[in-house]
């Protein structure tokens, strides 16, 4: 494969599957020939770190889709955040941030740690199998050869974001038909589908409450994962000679085995997920 520097692969259409409600309902609306044109692909880009319901709802998706759903990974994102590295210019142990983990610091007050999971285990791993498609190592191409579509619902329109390569366009045809997340839901139930499942990662700490609630009831061991992950990271960060503070995947500083959800809360239903500037994760 060499680089791309014509228009070989204009007019393909493929969707940033997330495997949620949004971009599930967004390809089965394809599917059934309501948005056009019709995809060549999907791509769902596996963090490895979904709750099992997303896994099987995915399996079932693939069956409903007369276009080709394609899995590709960067990595096991649990197992990388928990990774010790040693600085080659000071020789200190660190813990790389991955996720947007909150930190309660030294003094008390409360931040909030930078994160890298969206860019490169859901950006970066579309970006790659698109060139994959193109068949070329490289772009060079400045304008548009493919149009990836985006699960974003008219409600969280904030969210949108053009691509940053010039051979990709970004598309929002939810936001453009104005869809929302409840539309999308009652588009599914209107076509006899079941209700697909939140796209996230288990430990992900953008979960309203109700998302919490809702892994601890109905996903109990999706749940303890993220309870021992939680565990596992603050040991990590304990050793971690660079980084000060103690991690907590819930916003009240409390470990998540101990917290008590108010899914009713109006600031905790508010959608974390429009802090993800990048648009891939939640749909």
């Amino acid at each position: 494969m060499g680089s791309a520097d014509m228009d070989s692969g204009q007019g393909k259409h493929i969707i940033s599957l997330g495997a949620g409600v949004q971009s599930s309902t967004m390809a089965l609306m394809a599917a059934c020939g309501e948005i056009e044109p019709m995809p060549t692909h999907a791509i769902f880009a596996d963090t490895q770190a979904e709750p099992a319901s997303v896994y099987r709802w995915l399996d079932g998706l693939r069956k409903l889709l007369p276009f080709p759903v394609i899995s590709a990974t960067y990595g096991d994102l649990a197992g990388d955040a928990l990774k010790l590295r040693r600085s080659k210019k000071s020789g200190n142990l660190y813990s790389k941030a991955m996720i947007p983990i909150f930190m309660k610091k030294p003094d008390g007050t409360k931040g909030i740690l930078p994160r890298r999971c969206t860019r490169d285990y859901k950006i970066h791993v579309v970006e790659r199998e698109l060139r994959k498609i193109l068949g070329v190592r490289s772009v060079r191409y400045k304008s548009p050869l493919i149009t990836s579509w985006i699960g974003i619902s008219y409600d969280e329109a904030d969210r949108m974001k053009e691509s940053r390569l010039s051979w990709i366009l970004n598309w929002y045809p939810l936001v453009e038909r104005r869809i929302t997340r409840e539309d999308c839901l009652a588009w599914m139930e209107h076509h006899g589908y079941p209700r697909p499942p939140r796209s996230a990662c288990v430990f992900c700490p953008y979960h309203s409450d109700a998302e919490w609630v809702r892994l601890q009831t109905e996903e109990p061991e999706e749940f303890a994962k993220a309870v021992e992950w939680e565990r596992a990271h603050t040991k990590i960060v304990a050793a971690d000679e660079i980084t000060t503070g103690i991690p907590f995947l819930h916003d009240s500083l409390v470990p998540l085995d101990q917290v008590k959800f108010e899914p009713e809360k109006a600031s905790r239903k508010i959608n974390q997920f429009r802090n993800e500037c990048e648009g891939m994760c939640g749909v």
